[in-house]
């Protein structure tokens, strides 16, 4: 990426400031249909979608909002789409439109939405606030996709079960049996396994930036030829 802000939007939303594991916000659809990789996939898909339009509409109606009232214009927006990516599922995807039930029209409610549109769309170009929506979902989605992949083979011991709710009668055999079901895990269902898988995330990236920032020191030391100190144990 030639510009350097584009490459600062893109680490936030992927890693530094990701929605899901920095903020954490967003947990109600993040724990509650995260049980299965395709409704994490396809909850995913219309929170990004959600996330881009209503940044791009956002940005682009900025000057001709009143500040009394740019916050239900901005969830009329966002209402707005998710009721046309509402209808257009239970028009094509009905089926997957009735698993994932309240928690599409709940995306109106998404803190994560809502943040972006007021603390960043609404004072950028139309351009930067596209591209913030789709590193923003990406990120929300990566880690949505991950537990819900995670919790449906702890779970179920499949990966990618009932794939053609989603991608239609082409992905009837793409789900696969990756653990015999006496060695499948009721827990990773349920609420508390889905608070669980998340925490393990978080702290896999905070074990990572650790890891990361200790590299950075040690670096930083051997060029101003300083001693590093060696971690006890």
């Amino acid at each position: 990426m030639s510009d350097p802000r584009l490459s600062e939007l893109a680490l936030d939303g992927l890693w530094k400031n990701n929605p899901a594991l920095v903020q954490v916000l967003g947990l109600c659809p993040l724990l509650a249909i995260s049980n299965t990789t395709i409704n994490a996939i396809s909850l995913a898909i219309a929170t990004l979608v959600t996330l881009v339009v209503s940044n791009g509409v956002v940005s682009l109606i900025r000057d001709w909002v009143r500040p009394e009232v740019r916050l239900p214009v901005y969830v009329m927006v966002i209402a707005s789409t998710v009721t046309v990516i509402e209808l257009i599922m239970n028009a094509h995807f009905h089926s997957l439109y009735n698993t994932l039930g309240i928690f599409i029209p709940l995306i109106v409610t998404n803190c994560i939405i809502i943040a972006r549109a007021e603390g960043f769309a609404s004072r950028q170009a139309f351009g930067l606030s596209v591209f913030d929506g789709i590193v923003m979902g990406m990120g929300f989605g990566l880690v949505l996709i991950a537990l819900g992949g995670m919790r449906e083979l702890i779970g179920f011991g499949t990966l990618l079960a009932g794939a053609d709710q989603l991608f239609g009668p082409v992905a009837v055999d793409w789900g696969l049996r990756v653990l015999p079901e006496q060695m499948t895990f009721l827990l990773a269902l349920m609420p508390p396994g889905a608070f669980i898988g998340l925490a393990l995330l978080i702290a896999l990236k905070q074990a990572i930036d650790q890891r990361s920032a200790r590299r950075v020191r040690a670096a930083q030391a051997a060029r101003s030829g300083e001693p590093t100190a060696e971690p006890i144990g």
